[in-house]
């Protein structure tokens, strides 16, 4: 219970929405999920505005599936009593509290303030919107997630690419590379799909991938060894980066936004594809060379944890249909047959990519290769480089 004088969330609005008129609006189209954005601040609408630039609703309109309040202004105070939320595992610091209500959450982020009420279809942000316009962005994707999990998906933690309508999903544990990796695809002729989170969902006997409309935040050692990622870094910034010792580069906690129409041509972003093979990435650094293999999740379940993902404080239970089954199970049902290739030994991007580029391409690894043991060889002949 929220322990404050208002007994409910819808309370709580009224007096907010009493002194901030929402005359601003955005209307976005997520590969299908109509999303309507209103807003008191015209500044906030035109950075969401720039940010969704390939996702604007250019259509004839049409009812919302979901409605979304961003306000700038003082978030309420009201003597709520938050409960912490535990840091994820890996990481100490403590980054939101929450606190429920009979119609539904509000959680609070720690350090900047902003706090976002849900619950019965309401979802409203209030506080530093424009400051903090990465968390307003972060709540509208989650609003998305939902949408797309009330409909029978399931929420996975991986990056996506596509490639001539095949989709692949790039899974493993925080800071093993999903994203790096991705982008090192892309540079090969792929498109790109999401960064971090994918939602996974059957639509009729295809199993589909729907990625985030999110841009990749990327590191500086990232940047600095994809051509195309070249500009993402500041000219100042530059050569005081590649200046850094390889290690300490490695462990550098500075990112970036990777805007992927500047880095690789306009409509190389699409939310959603077939999904026609898993990688899961399980290198290390300095493990030796890497090596592919084709797996049976079935057979190798400690794997499912690097493509499992948590629905967290965001997820509202409340609004679905049925009781969501996240077992490991309910995860290779969804999965099925789909082709699944884990790379292990150490970390090397550049062959990676070219493997993964052939996996998405066939579903298989090139054919009389020793994979479960030796690494892929690479050779360039022209402009065409060959996988061993």
């Amino acid at each position: 219970m929220g322990n404050s004088k208002n007994s409910t969330i819808q309370e709580m609005l009224t007096g907010i929405y009493g002194t901030h008129a929402l005359g601003e609006s955005l209307n976005l189209d997520f590969g299908g999920c109509l999303i309507e954005v209103r807003s008191n601040s015209h500044q906030l609408v035109d950075i969401l505005a720039d940010y969704y630039a390939n996702f604007l609703n250019k259509g004839s309109g049409g009812n919302a599936d979901i409605i979304v309040h961003a306000i700038e202004g003082n978030p309420p105070e009201g003597g709520l009593k938050y409960t912490l939320k535990a840091p994820e595992p890996g990481k100490a610091k403590i980054k939101e509290e929450y606190v429920d209500f009979p119609d539904g959450r509000i959680v609070r982020k720690r350090l900047t303030g902003m706090v976002f009420m849900f619950g019965q279809q309401r979802n409203v942000a209030i506080g530093p919107c424009i400051t903090n316009n990465n968390q307003v962005i972060n709540f509208i994707n989650s609003r998305y997630i939902q949408w797309q999990m009330r409909i029978g998906g399931l929420l996975s933690h991986a990056a996506g690419v596509v490639y001539k309508g095949r989709g692949m999903a790039l899974a493993g544990m925080a800071g093993a590379g999903k994203s790096t990796l991705a982008l090192h695809i892309m540079s090969r002729g792929t498109d790109f799909v999401s960064n971090d989170r994918l939602v996974l969902r059957r639509s009729g006997t295809k199993l589909m991938m729907y990625g985030l409309p999110k841009l990749p935040r990327i590191n500086p050692g990232t940047a600095l060894n994809n051509p195309h990622l070249k500009n993402v870094i500041p000219p100042e910034d530059r050569a005081k980066f590649a200046a850094l010792p390889p290690d300490e580069l490695w462990k550098l906690e500075h990112k970036y936004d990777a805007d992927i129409d500047a880095c690789f041509g306009k409509g190389r972003f699409r939310l959603s594809a077939d999904m026609f093979s898993l990688v899961l990435l399980n290198w290390e650094r300095n493990g030796g060379p890497a090596v592919f293999r084709k797996v049976n999740l079935n057979e190798r379940p400690e794997l499912m944890a690097a493509f499992m993902k948590s629905v967290g404080l965001f997820f509202d239970e409340e609004e679905m249909d049925e009781t969501p089954d996240f077992s490991p199970d309910a995860y290779l049902r969804l999965l099925g047959h789909c082709p699944v290739l884990e790379i292990s030994g150490g970390i090397d991007f550049g062959t990676a990519a070219d493997t993964c580029v052939e996996f998405l391409r066939t579903g298989d690894l090139p054919e009389g290769s020793p994979f479960n043991d030796i690494p892929l060889r690479v050779f360039e002949r022209g402009n065409e480089k060959w996988l061993l």
